[in-house]
């Protein structure tokens, strides 16, 4: 013990470590006061240039603060600790501390329980600034070794505080502050993790959904209807399906929930996850976690680096527990699962006249990062033909000889061997077959066979089919391509020179000209 009641003790701030002195009824002798582990601590200021200190394990730093390996935080209370970590964790994180990190739910000798938060001590600088949060939280803030932690330096002592007596105890904890002294006794220890799983999100109304991905849990018979709609609205999502132990024992079937990841939402769908029940919507704020929309959690999680990125935790508002995932099921694009459409086909399987049924999709267009290995056509707009008449000033004679055209009214489709992928127009496009060419930058899925895709488009054979970025495609004739070297010159228009012989004029024979006497009725025989 640390000895017995040194006239009367200061009260604790409310958490039941101090007490008082009680009046006793007139009459009735006062009872035999028990020795407990409460004094108040004779502490002494560090002076500078001291070099010996009374506390194990506590030295001084290159700037003559006194501190030990490992610093500590007594906190009356779990509210308290949950308000520490929210004030610690809004400029910076735990990432420092993580590793050495240690809850631990303390007793005293009077019964009294509190909140022990160590950790490696690092350096003065963090501890000054453990302790200012410490100060706002109402926490006192400890440095030490193992057992024995000595109170931290404050403005009324700038180098620290040794302490002046050394209390021999068993007990696993021994405070020295300077209002009290106190041996603890560890209860039990509180994980990290556990401590974040069980705090509720607190409600934010003002919270809206903007670009960022997003996780979307649907239940069971909600799903299906989901996909399909993702599917129908060309919205970029993948899609798994989750399972959780039975909610209770007289359940005998896991929990499955459909579980969408949507990089983003378009803005016309938004409303829909607040006002549809069964879908909850939740805004990823790390790796491995993710808070429902319209929520906020107290402690900033993306500043505490403990949870799984393999897996995810998804905290639920409305008082319901978090939902939690060791590993992420398997997802998968959404386009991969929509349903497929049933057609009656003339042919049928069985041998039988009647028609049987077939399994048709149509074929898709999907983004593809991958780079194609060459480049053969290029699709130029209706408005940019001028260009491509400009350009034509600038292209080689490899080029020009070796490239084909065709104009449509859906643009200029230009081919060739070598030299296409110059041209700075239109869109790119790649071979997938000899007559069947897709844009640079996509893929068709399903991903059948070249020949099967052939085949199933008709087998042209004297047209080339151009898939367009839209889905749609264009089947141009073979006769259409003419070579480009002669679509680009056009004939000029000759003007022959006028040419008359000299020898003609002088052969030609002169008019001889002579006077009559006109007479008396010189106007006779004229028709008037």
């Amino acid at each position: 013990m640390l000895g017995s009641l040194r006239g009367s003790a200061p009260q604790r701030n409310g958490n039941g470590a101090g007490f008082g002195w009680a009046k006793l009824p007139a009459g009735k002798a006062s009872p035999a006061l028990p020795r407990v582990a409460y004094d108040a601590a004779v502490l002494e200021r560090i002076a500078v240039h001291q070099t010996r200190l009374r506390v194990p394990g506590v030295g001084l730093d290159a700037r003559g603060v006194a501190l030990g390996s490992r610093g500590l935080v007594l906190l009356p209370s779990l509210d308290r600790l949950i308000a520490f970590l929210a004030v610690y964790t809004e400029q910076q994180t735990l990432g420092g501390l993580a590793e050495s990190l240690r809850i631990e739910i303390v007793r005293s000798k009077l019964g009294t329980r509190e909140v022990a938060l160590s950790f490696d001590a690092g350096g003065s600088d963090r501890m000054d600034r453990i302790g200012e949060v410490a100060r706002l939280t109402g926490g006192f803030t400890f440095t030490g070794t193992s057992r024995h932690f000595v109170q931290y330096r404050d403005a009324g002592a700038p180098f620290g505080y040794d302490a002046t007596e050394i209390t021999a105890t068993d007990q696993p904890l021994a405070l020295y502050h300077t209002t009290f002294s106190q041996v603890y006794d560890v209860e039990r220890t509180v994980e990290l993790e556990s401590l974040l799983l069980r705090l509720m999100p607190h409600a934010d109304p003002g919270a809206e959904l903007g670009s960022e991905p997003v996780w979307i849990l649907a239940e069971s018979g909600l799903g299906p209807s989901v996909l399909s709609y993702f599917a129908r609205s060309n919205v970029d999502a993948e899609v798994g399906v989750a399972e959780w132990p039975p909610e209770t024992s007289f359940d005998d079937q896991p929990v499955r929930r459909f579980l969408f990841r949507v990089e983003q939402l378009p803005p016309r769908m938004r409303p829909l996850l607040k006002g549809t029940p069964g879908l909850t919507a939740f805004v990823p704020v790390t790796p491995g976690a993710a808070v429902e929309h319209g929520y906020h959690h107290p402690i900033a999680l993306e500043a505490c680096p403990v949870f799984d990125a393999e897996g995810l935790v998804m905290f639920r508002g409305r008082g319901e527990p978090a939902l939690r995932l060791g590993q992420l099921p398997v997802l998968a694009d959404i386009r991969s699962l929509q349903r497929a459409d049933v057609v009656a086909d003339e042919a049928a399987l069985t041998g039988k006249n009647e028609a049987s049924p077939t399994v048709r999709i149509p074929v898709r267009l999907l983004p593809d990062p991958a780079s194609p290995s060459s480049v053969t056509a290029v699709l130029v707009p209706p408005d940019e033909l001028q260009l491509l008449r400009r350009l034509a000033y600038a292209l080689s004679t490899e080029t020009i000889r070796d490239t084909r055209i065709a104009i449509t009214n859906a643009g200029a489709f230009v081919m060739g061997t070598a030299g296409v992928a110059t041209v700075p127009l239109g869109f790119l496009y790649w071979s997938l077959h000899s007559r069947v060419l897709v844009p640079c930058g996509a893929r068709l899925v399903p991903a059948v066979g070249a020949e099967v895709l052939f085949e199933a488009l008709g087998a042209p054979g004297d047209r080339i089919i151009f898939f367009r970025t839209d889905g749609s495609a264009v089947a141009v004739p073979d006769k259409a391509f003419v070579p480009l070297e002669s679509a680009l010159l056009e004939a000029q228009k000759w003007a022959p020179i006028q040419v008359t012989e000299l020898e003609e004029v002088f052969e030609t024979d002169l008019p001889t000209v002579w006077l009559d006497e006109l007479g008396l009725s010189a106007l006779r025989g004229v028709n008037g």
